[in-house]
């Protein structure tokens, strides 16, 4: 099935008065005082067998800045009350599970190859190592078909993919989803907002970050070769990170570290400062 996602593509397209507010994303690392030529700190996460980055500071060092997540586009379908439909005050959307609609939707199932979704939220003024005990996550994602519950046609009465969860004491949340697929335009993606509370996230109020989390190419690749991902196929070998109408301007954050098998799962982790 081909999805139709002129509205996201139209968000993308309203000139540079616009993007410039999303492009201006990358900003230089604050030194502390008393701390000169100190490398950059790198919360990324790289593609499969590469290592995350990870600050090293000595104990008598004092704790240095990082780049907090780049901001990027809601898009258009984001189901937190911006357009539309607003998903986070319905009684449910606190899950780690998110592969099943709840509530009074129509109860459906997303069907994929499972995946694990891991962000750690931290604190970059403090530094990375600094972990966002309470803040809240909200992410949500396209099916195997590349369509987004809620808004597109044949999943409007579902709400799967979608959920909200807390950060316990290591800054980290987790989610059982499964692959997104590719579809036209965008290349393999999750979407997420950051709220500093749970109580913010489901009043759907305050969102203090909000960001893209990108899959890599030979995982993505891997995983599109199975069954129900044929058109994400063609659709990926049209595009690059470098093409992508969000991750262009730089994806090194957004890059997550995926392991795992298509037979097992996999699992895609990803720092966040904000």
């Amino acid at each position: 099935m081909t999805v139709n996602h002129e509205e996201e593509v139209h968000e993308h397209d309203r000139g540079l008065s616009y993007d410039l507010p999303l492009l201006a994303r990358r900003r230089m690392v604050r030194l502390l005082a008393g701390v000169s030529l100190v490398p950059l700190v790198g919360c990324t996460s790289e593609e499969e067998t590469t290592a995350s980055r990870s600050p090293s500071l000595s104990s008598a060092s004092a704790p240095v800045q990082c780049e907090t997540i780049p901001e990027e586009t809601e898009g258009p379908f984001p189901g937190d009350g911006s357009n539309g439909v607003n998903v986070l005050r319905e009684s449910g959307v606190v899950r780690s599970d998110i592969t099943q609609s709840f509530g009074d939707s129509a109860g459906g199932t997303a069907e994929g190859v499972p995946l694990t979704i891991s962000l750690t939220v931290v604190d970059a003024v403090s530094g990375c190592g600094t972990p966002k005990k309470g803040a809240a996550v909200y992410i949500w994602q396209c099916d195997r078909e590349g369509r987004y519950s809620l808004y597109n046609d044949g999943v409007t009465d579902e709400n799967y993919l979608r959920g909200v969860q807390e950060a316990d004491g290591r800054g980290q949340v987790t989610f059982k989803s499964i692959f997104p697929g590719c579809y036209p335009g965008r290349w393999p993606h999750v979407h997420f907002e950051v709220y500093d509370s749970l109580a913010d996230a489901t009043a759907a109020r305050s969102i203090t970050n909000t960001s893209q989390l990108a899959l890599p190419k030979g995982v993505s690749d891997r995983v599109y070769a199975t069954g129900g991902y044929s058109e994400s196929v063609r659709n990926l070998s049209e595009l690059s990170l470098e093409s992508d109408m969000v991750f262009s301007d730089g994806y090194n954050q957004q890059l997550a570290k995926v392991t795992g098998t298509v037979d097992q799962g996999y699992t895609a982790t990803l720092t966040v400062p904000v």
